[in-house]
């Protein structure tokens, strides 16, 4: 992955936002990355987005969030949305690709909002 990749892949998923929404997001920043844990992926900073539009377009958004994590060659365990603590701001979209340590972390929440800070968009469960 280049960074001209990941600049192409920026602009285009912040356009197929604002075309979602029907207002202007910003994706201010796009960051794959790998944690000492042995987690990794890809978070997405945003603004302009809120927990309401994840509600509402849920299955249009994910079907971009999929592409995005296909272009960029991540195959995500957990897909969420980290939030602004006490409000409905979309701090970032993230997809993570899960180590066998934090793992039973996610595994251990339930619902869309396992946390006060997270809304789930998608978790793949071991079988």
């Amino acid at each position: 992955m280049t960074t001209s990749q990941l600049l192409k892949n920026r602009a285009e998923f912040e356009e197929k936002l604002r075309k979602l929404i029907g207002r202007p997001i910003l994706l201010i920043e796009l960051d794959m990355f790998a944690l000492p844990c042995g987690c990794a992926g890809i978070t997405a900073n945003t603004r302009g987005l809120e927990v309401d539009d994840l509600e509402v377009f849920e299955p249009q958004l994910l079907l971009h969030l999929k592409e995005m994590a296909s272009n960029l060659e991540v195959k995500p365990t957990v897909t969420f949305a980290r939030l602004v603590p006490g409000s409905s701001i979309v701090a970032s979209l993230n997809w993570r690709t899960l180590c066998g340590r934090c793992y039973p972390e996610f595994a251990r929440g339930e619902g869309k909002t396992p946390r006060p800070d997270l809304y789930m968009l998608q978790f793949e469960r071991r079988k």
